[in-house]
């Protein structure tokens, strides 16, 4: 393809990506009013988000591989039929059953748009190439997961819209995209006679990440951590990923390719991406929560005061990806945005409710530039490593545990910071003089600020605002590991060709070659 039609193709794919990102986040500021308008509780407010969550993250890996076994721009288009009706029927919930169950029809197109984006990019352009075009990629990913909730705050907020507006609103981007991929995207078509699925490995992968990421979500809150329903779940989800692992090493076609993610390369790309996950889902989900109840803004202005984020990750993917381009390396960018990350990390653990508006906008800018030098790039160090018919489960791989790390990063975080709320509102109100046990539950259980008597709300928000400044803290140690990871892996030149053209025999043997030939 050339660079024009690559560019054709590629606008139909961030459309459709920018859409499937946005969604995800889309509904963390309306959320509320959505529960509310449906007579909906807290544990069906937790799993609106989650439902959507648990399907993308489980059936990532398995787009990925299917990729690899049929046509890549027919699976596209498929997804974004599923991903285009499902949002449409989320508009038209009656409940939060119907809501719920809509949701995690929607997380599998999510995940199915996220991973073949990427897979579909692969297959058209090199590796050496790719750098400049995994600079956009990264940059719509990344500007819709923070601006998600900035537009669920305005349409939230706009009278003549409303809440189902959250949903109705990716219906004509899909379509155009649908039109525009089908009349830009060529791609062969691939048809291998000894397809072999792995229904038992998808299934044991998606059983056990979906019981793990469960009782991460209620742990804390529904029971305790040492308990015997924690025994059960976690010891469950763990012995199902063991029997998925068992399954893997035996079938013909693995949908997790466990001779990839094994080497030592796409190993410690894949640790590095846990910490770029957490940073992603983390800060656009936290800090829209700190400036909303910490420091007393409004859906939107805690939307526009995330903008620093948004800046750093689009112009430093953009960035980045044409310089990685243009050498044909990617550690550098990748330890430089990984150590920025660490110190937009360390500076955020500082914040409490007073802090300056000017150090935490550079605080958060120094983590968007971090995620954007490091997220897309890891991506392409794996890719770099595999032949082209494994692309798609590599990138799978990659994608599934970055999203598995972001997933599981901010349940843990939030129980970490529901934690230290409810610690900091008691001792706030025992100061105040005000009786703890009944008071301290009404506040800490309530997110609706405005109702609160007004000793309480300056308590309540004192609370959550100095409380924040802890898990970032958190944050910065799960930096330091994939920092830990980046510093070892390999520094290794990206390839100009699409496939690995002699996959047989050794690296050292094929430079040897190359070079007696140029001698």
């Amino acid at each position: 393809m050339t660079h024009r039609q690559i560019l054709e193709a590629l606008s139909g794919l961030l459309l459709v990506l920018f859409v499937a990102m946005i969604s995800a986040t889309i509904v963390s500021v309306a959320l509320p009013q959505i529960i509310g308008a449906l007579e909906g509780n807290q544990s069906q407010y937790t799993w609106v988000v989650t439902a959507s969550l648990l399907a993308s993250t489980a059936s990532t890996p398995i787009w990925g591989k299917l990729a690899d076994l049929f046509n890549k721009k027919l699976l596209l288009q498929i997804a974004i039929v599923i991903f285009m009706v499902s949002s449409l029927a989320c508009g038209f919930a009656q409940n939060t059953g119907q809501l719920i169950a809509f949701r995690a029809v929607q997380g599998l197109g999510m995940g199915a748009l996220q991973i073949l984006a990427q897979v579909v990019i692969a297959a058209m352009i090199p590796p050496k190439e790719r750098g400049r075009y995994n600079g956009y990629l990264g940059a719509v990913m990344a500007v819709a997961t923070v601006g998600g909730p900035l537009l669920g705050g305005l349409i939230a907020d706009t009278s003549w819209l409303g809440w189902r507006w959250c949903f109705f609103i990716a219906v004509p981007f899909t379509v155009a995209a649908f039109a525009m991929l089908a009349k830009t995207l060529n791609m062969p078509t691939v048809r291998r006679a000894d397809v072999s699925i792995d229904y038992w490995g998808a299934t044991l992968i998606a059983a056990g990440v979906s019981v793990l990421l469960i009782w991460v979500t209620f742990v804390g809150n529904s029971f305790d951590w040492l308990s015997w329903q924690t025994a059960v779940m976690a010891g469950g989800g763990v012995l199902l990923l063991v029997a998925a692992v068992f399954v893997e090493s035996v079938v013909k076609e693995p949908v997790v390719p466990l001779h990839v993610i094994s080497r030592r390369t796409p190993a410690l790309a894949i640790l590095a991406s846990l910490a770029v996950g957490m940073a992603m889902f983390g800060g656009s989900v936290f800090l829209g929560q700190y400036f909303q109840i910490g420091r007393g803004y409004g859906p939107t202005a805690a939307g526009l005061l995330t903008i620093p984020m948004m800046v750093g990750v689009l112009f430093s993917s953009t960035i980045s990806g044409r310089m990685v381009s243009k050498s044909g390396r990617t550690k550098p960018y990748i330890l430089v945005g990984l150590i920025v990350l660490l110190a937009g990390f360390a500076g955020l653990a500082t914040i409490d409710h007073e802090t300056p508006l000017v150090l935490v906008s550079a605080y958060m800018l120094a983590v968007g530039v971090g995620v954007g030098m490091s997220m897309q790039n890891l991506v392409l160090v794996i890719q770099n490593t595999v032949p082209l018919r494994e692309i798609g489960a590599a990138s799978g791989a990659v994608t599934f545990f970055r999203s598995l790390g972001g997933t599981v990063g901010v349940s843990v975080l939030g129980a970490i910071l529901a934690g230290q709320v409810a610690t900091n509102i008691s001792e706030g109100l025992a100061k105040a003089g005000i009786p703890v046990a009944g008071d301290a539950a009404a506040a800490g259980g309530s997110l609706n600020i405005a109702a609160l008597p007004e000793p309480i709300k300056e308590i309540v928000r004192a609370a959550y605002g100095d409380a924040t400044g802890h898990i970032f803290l958190v944050s910065a140690a799960i930096a330091v590991v994939g920092l830990i990871a980046a510093i070892f892996l390999k520094p290794a030149q990206l390839r100009d060709s699409l496939d690995i053209s002699e996959p047989g025999p050794a690296p050292k043997q094929e430079v040897a070659t190359t070079a007696t030939t140029t001698a």
